[in-house]
């Protein structure tokens, strides 16, 4: 049985993770750390049956913990990322917003354990990357509109930004923006890799959402992943904590444990 520890454990997404991990016959919940809720039972916040203690701080992982998961914000994810590569517990990381210094930092931390940091776990998102990757050579012009809920304090999405990278290292022959002048400043969003436009949509409602717009001559091709509820990204944390130990070092993605 894989021990698991939740950072953000008492936060939306925190709450669907142990919700997660408690429902899963390979896996059980060890350890809660969320500073706004210490000394809370999860059991009762996660609705689930669960002693486990909510702690303040990292010292829960210290001991017989074998994966903890992160939802929490760059800052504190490095934190956390730090104490778990010393006492050799394997970190999954889904905070967004991690660019190529941190996962530079986490190559250098995890040399006894592995971290994987995946800038979505829904497993739909991750086929869609996968989508655009490999229809960016057959098409000269391409946008991303990623739409998130009215919190997300991020902009681009990680996911946006990753699906761009990779439509970019997949094809250089990218056409000119026509446009010559904006009435308003900003309309035609922001450059990406290649100059690939991405816009981002923040909203009251929405959770993650994402298209990807495809064009060339007399044809487009649109791409959308929609997760409508935070149960979406259960099945990829469950996979990333089961899976972990097997992929050393640090991954970034789910594609290598999906297989792509």
């Amino acid at each position: 049985m894989t021990r698991v520890a939740v950072f953000g454990a008492a936060g939306r997404m925190g709450l669907e993770v142990c919700r997660a991990i408690e429902a899963d016959p390979e896996l059980t919940l060890a350890a809660a750390v969320d500073p706004g809720r210490a000394g809370e039972r999860i059991g009762p916040l996660a609705s689930i049956e669960s002693d486990v203690v909510v702690a303040a701080g990292g010292e829960a992982i210290i001991g017989d913990i074998d994966v903890a998961i992160d939802f929490t914000v760059v800052a504190a994810a490095m934190a956390n990322a730090r104490l778990c590569a010393e006492h050799g517990v394997h970190d999954v990381i889904g905070t967004s917003g991690f660019g190529a210094n941190e996962l530079d930092r986490l190559r250098a931390l995890f040399t006894r354990s592995n971290c994987l940091v995946a800038p979505n776990f829904a497993i739909g998102a991750v086929l869609m990357m996968r989508f655009a990757e490999l229809a960016a050579p057959h098409f000269e012009t391409a946008e991303i509109i990623e739409l998130h809920h009215d919190r997300k304090v991020d902009a681009p999405s990680g996911t946006a930004m990753a699906t761009v990278e990779r439509m970019a290292a997949a094809s250089a022959d990218w056409a000119d923006d026509p446009t010559e002048q904006e009435t308003l400043p900003g309309a035609r969003g922001a450059t990406g890799p290649a100059d690939i436009p991405v816009h981002s949509v923040r909203l009251r409602g929405l959770v993650a959402h994402q298209e990807v717009l495809l064009g060339t001559t007399g044809q487009s091709l649109t791409l959308r992943h929609d997760s409508y509820d935070r149960t979406s990204f259960m099945p990829g944390v469950v996979l990333a904590a089961r899976r972990i130990a097997e992929h050393p070092g640090v991954t970034v993605g789910l594609e290598p444990l999906l297989g792509l």
